[in-house]
């Protein structure tokens, strides 16, 4: 472990005492590494998932432990005093000992419980990717509402001079009214956006608190801590998809154990047992019934062979394992078809995307250029001269109308870029790439 990341760790604890203590002095920037680790580990579905490895190391363990002794010690005094021959030498306490010796399906069940484990693993794997999926995007989408809310205050403000312009054309009579009703519904529009981005960013705000569980409003977006995502195409080569390879081993785990419960309809079990009962004559009449006194120490040991003719409720029990384990592996094809059919979609998308996202840039530009000679012809004039068939002079209302333009390509430039990030995010996801993404956050 590098040491930059040795100190994130040892600051994560710190950075979320802080945050709850000092809601109100705990407002600084947050990378986007410490929100996805922060979430990880205050994700509800992450700690079930986690709780289904200990469940499932748990089962491995029952399975194995088959062949371990088991050691029992039972104790029982006499309430009343026993009357008659009762079926069973009286003991006050006995001691058994048993073990299973061979077992065929035992070994089946064992490695079904293997697959069992390395499937929970796999899920819990698969829960993190998606809550690093969720606070990534969530974080870089904040992140481009934020800029573009700056862009919207300036917007805003240029809609107000526009109409303060318009204001006074009006009352010179240089512009009908319809043009400073014109001025003030864009006005309007641009406080319109700037609310919709605000509560927009509120919700991303609530959003990444509910993911981390640090205060609403304690974190601050941080650029730079965003890595560039690998641009990688449908095409490209595909790893171990968490959520495929966990239904691929969920089905041979139940396939495992459909197995094991067919064989257990007719191959044999050995089992090793040790057994020692310490006979009592209190309160009893036990003699009277035998030619010998009774003895006080009992032993007995021995292997017991179960070997199965007719067990309607075994077999019922195997027909069941066995339609389990066919529906697993049915679910199993359909994740990953289903995943195959959304990297398909997700490469479409994304190929649409960039073709926006390039538009929208080039918007952007043209924009910037216009603007450019907008301000070019206010200051120098448009060099033509008076006359019935000369171009009129630019008015400052136009300068105002060519600015809003600009921050309108800006932010729309943004949401497409967004958009992009956001589907090259499910790419990754989809393709099994997911750890790269990861990477590339712990090396920021």
């Amino acid at each position: 472990m590098t040491t930059p990341r040795r100190w994130r760790m040892a600051t994560l604890p710190l950075l979320a005492a802080t945050a709850v203590c000092l809601p109100g002095m705990a407002r600084a920037q947050v990378s986007l590494a410490t929100v996805v680790d922060l979430a990880q580990k205050n994700s509800t579905g992450v700690r079930a998932a986690f709780a289904d490895v200990n469940k499932a190391s748990a089962v491995l363990s029952e399975t194995k432990d088959a062949v371990i002794p088991s050691v029992n010690l039972n104790t029982g005094i006499p309430v009343f005093p026993e009357v008659g021959f009762t079926g069973q030498p009286p003991s006050i306490w006995s001691g058994t000992v048993q073990s299973l010796v061979y077992s065929v399906p035992q070994k089946k069940y064992i490695d079904a419980a293997s697959k069992g484990l390395l499937a929970a693993k796999t899920r819990l794997k698969d829960a993190q990717e998606q809550v690093a999926l969720d606070a990534s995007t969530a974080y870089i989408e904040l992140d481009t509402v934020n800029r573009e809310l700056d862009i919207a205050q300036h917007q805003e403000q240029d809609a107000a001079r526009l109409v303060d312009i318009e204001q006074q054309r009006a009352e010179a009579g240089v512009d009908p009214l319809t043009e400073l009703l014109n001025a003030k519904l864009t006005a309007a529009e641009m406080k319109l956006k700037r609310i919709h981005l605000e509560t927009r960013a509120e919700n991303l705000a609530k959003q990444l608190s509910a993911l981390t569980g640090l205060p609403r409003g304690s974190i601050l977006i941080d650029h730079a801590s965003i890595p560039e995502i690998p641009q990688l195409t449908g095409d490209a080569p595909r790893r171990n998809v968490q959520s495929v390879k966990a239904a691929d081993l969920i089905a041979q785990s139940k396939a495992l154990q459909a197995k094991g419960d067919n064989e257990s309809n007719y191959l044999p079990e050995l089992r090793f047992f040790v057994q020692y009962n310490r006979n009592t004559t209190i309160l009893n009449d036990v003699n009277n019934f035998f030619k010998n006194p009774l003895p006080a120490n009992n032993f007995a040991s021995g292997i017991s062979v179960q070997i199965p003719l007719i067990d309607m409720g075994r077999r019922a029990r195997a027909r069941e394992s066995a339609a389990d384990a066919l529906r697993s592996r049915v679910e199993a094809e359909q994740a990953e078809k289903q995943n195959d059919l959304a990297i398909t979609d997700l490469d479409g998308s994304i190929r649409e995307l960039a073709a926006q996202a390039e538009i929208a840039a080039l918007k952007q530009q043209i924009s910037s250029e216009q603007l450019r000679t907008v301000l070019t012809e206010l200051k120098s004039g448009n060099g033509s001269e008076a006359g019935p068939g000369s171009q009129p002079q630019l008015s400052p209302k136009t300068e105002q109308l060519a600015r809003i333009d600009v921050s309108q390509k800006r932010q729309d430039s943004m949401d497409a870029g967004f958009d992009l990030a956001k589907a090259r995010l499910n790419l990754l996801r989809s393709l099994g790439h997911m750890q790269d993404w990861l990477d590339e956050l712990k090396g920021k």
